[in-house]
This record gives C-alpha cells, sequence and structure tokens, in this order.
C-alpha cells in the first residue's frame, strides 16, 4: 500500500488534534467557552485567548515562561514563550 504524502499530513494532524481536545476542552470550560489560539513558529510564542482578545489591565510572568493577562482580576489571555519546550 503506497500513502500519499497528502494523506499521511491529514492523518498527522487528526492525530495531533485528537491529543489537543481533552486539554481544550477543559481550557474553554475554564474560561470564556471560545479559544482563539495562534503560534508564532519563528519566535516559538503560543498565544492563547480566552473569547475574542481584549485588552489587559495587568499582566504576570511567571516562572514558567507564561504570561498571564487578566483583565478585572480574570484571565483573559496565556503567552507562552518558549512553547516548544511544552511539546512532546
Amino acid at each position: 500500500m503506497v500513502i500519499k504524502k497528502k494523506n499521511y499530513m491529514d492523518q498527522q494532524i487528526i492525530n495531533s488534534a485528537k491529543l489537543a481536545v481533552n486539554d481544550l476542552m477543559k481550557l474553554s470550560l475554564l474560561g470564556d467557552s471560545r479559544l482563539w489560539v495562534d503560534f508564532d513558529r519563528e519566535a516559538d510564542v503560543l498565544y492563547v485567548n480566552f473569547g475574542q482578545p481584549q485588552k489587559a489591565d495587568d499582566s504576570i510572568l511567571g516562572d514558567d515562561n507564561i504570561i498571564r493577562r487578566k483583565r478585572n482580576g480574570k484571565i483573559v489571555s496565556l503567552t507562552v514563550l518558549n512553547a516548544s519546550q511544552y511539546s512532546i
């Protein structure tokens, strides 16, 4: 059986999505039900917004290289620096 490159890539995407589903659902339940995710490969930074991106009134950088952006005391987004360090 010959595996075409496109079908192989499609399967890789599906397999990766399956691994992320549980964690993404947990995140959406903790914040707004909508998640906006963007990964800047060149900068190795992952952006996660709970709901539509909005301005924060406070930002805290933790020892884990994750910036917690808050608005009115509630986390509205996360910026994960050096995101590839968390990959499996």
